[in-house]
């Protein structure tokens, strides 16, 4: 059994990874009803797909490469997002899949907190595209 502790995210290609706290990567489908006349049980059919990011960062101001300089700027936008469970991994594999896509930012709060706090941030992501899985190799 793996420990969650070194994920992999990149957003709008900027490697946030090693600010992580916490990310989540849901996925699902809308439910459509497809019962018809006479049947006697409800049953359902698969709709349109749809992918969720939501992720807390330690937050982080500067250069280019960090937190607040990623996301400031791209609230309502579109922008291209890769995770993979484990960034340590240099390549992409089977067991350590990569999930990227067009994602809409959502939300961005760049300062949160009370007096003595550490300083973390979250990020809201939602999909404006299909994610797609790979498994192969190189990155």
């Amino acid at each position: 059994m793996a420990i969650y502790r070194n994920a992999k995210f990149v957003f709008a290609g900027v490697d946030v990874s090693a600010h992580v706290r916490s990310l989540a990567l849901n996925r699902s489908a809308e439910e459509q009803d497809d019962t018809a006349m006479g049947d006697d049980t409800r049953s359902a059919a698969g709709g349109l797909a749809r992918w969720t990011i939501e992720s807390e960062l330690n937050q982080s101001f500067g250069t280019t490469t960090q937190v607040d300089a990623a996301f400031a700027t791209r609230v309502g936008t579109v922008q291209t997002v890769i995770v993979r469970p484990f960034a340590s991994a240099t390549a992409f594999s089977d067991s350590n899949p990569k999930y990227s896509g067009s994602g809409l930012l959502t939300q961005y709060v760049p300062q949160s907190g009370n007096v003595g706090d550490q300083f973390v941030i979250t990020v809201s992501i939602v999909s404006a595209g299909t994610l797609t899985r790979a498994g192969a190799t190189a990155t």
